[in-house]
């Protein structure tokens, strides 16, 4: 099995893992694609690196905090 093999192999099994998690828990996908926005526009934004630090633990445990209402 050459490296291509294993490339294609590997994005299969990715490709049937995300329609898995799409089917098991709709929205889901979105979900994840927004909070990685919201910590991409933290990174980028102004501030120290530990302001930055404290802004992205808030937006995980508030995103957390969310699910575990639910």
């Amino acid at each position: 099995m050459g490296l291509d093999d294993i490339v294609k192999k590997a994005k299969e099994v990715v490709g049937d893992a995300v329609d898995t998690v799409k089917e098991k828990a709709p929205g889901i996908v979105d979900n994840i694609k927004e909070d990685v926005g919201e910590l991409k526009d933290i990174a980028t934004g102004e501030g120290s690196l530990s302001d930055k630090a404290k802004a992205a633990l808030d937006a995980v445990k508030e995103h957390g905090g969310d699910d575990a209402a639910k």
